[in-house]
């Protein structure tokens, strides 16, 4: 049965038809990509220069930096995971352990249109990244150059990734709304 209330008290909550297996592999995937990036600047945040020449590991040994490094690395892992909410039961309604908001219906034109902008946004942000290696990159070595490069390779699909999980969100919610197929 693909349309069943999510609640037995709140008949008017449909829940959407299962996800493909194809956007649930992808959902989780957008975590994986961000992963190795996330992981190279942790490992600049503990003094590992991660391929930058010592005078160009420099400004990273800042507070200020290695504050911005680990942020940048947490907050990139937290909003991936948020596209396995586009597959999961708490991308339909809110769960109940959260404050204020727990147990509500999501509304699916709000998770589609900040989703789809977000994807489009990782899409434009990192879509230099196959060219990578055509930039100049003086404070790195060689080797460091090419690790971080390809470290940096995966983050080119979190958009895309991103955007065709939304729309099969998009597909299962229309579905719902419309109710079962006469």
């Amino acid at each position: 049965m693909s349309h069943m209330s999510l609640h037995p008290s709140s008949s008017s909550a449909i829940s959407a038809a299962a996800p493909p297996r194809w956007a649930v592999w992808a959902a989780h995937l957008t975590t994986l990509v961000v992963l190795p990036s996330g992981l190279w600047r942790i490992a600049m945040v503990l003094g590992y220069p991660g391929g930058y020449t010592e005078t160009g590991f420099g400004p990273f040994e800042t507070f200020g930096a290695k504050t911005w490094m680990l942020t940048l690395s947490v907050l990139s892992e937290l909003v991936a995971f948020l596209t396995i909410g586009l597959v999961r039961p708490w991308g339909e309604v809110v769960p109940h352990w959260m404050p204020l908001i727990g147990g509500r219906r999501v509304r699916p034109m709000a998770v589609v249109v900040s989703a789809a902008l977000g994807a489009a946004a990782l899409t434009v942000i990192w879509a230099n990244i196959p060219w990578w290696w055509t930039y100049p990159h003086e404070d790195m070595t060689p080797t460091g150059n090419l690790v971080v490069g390809i470290l940096y390779q995966p983050l080119v699909l979190w958009g895309p990734l991103t955007a065709a999980v939304t729309f099969s969100y998009y597909r299962r919610h229309r579905a719902a709304r419309r109710g079962p197929a006469r």
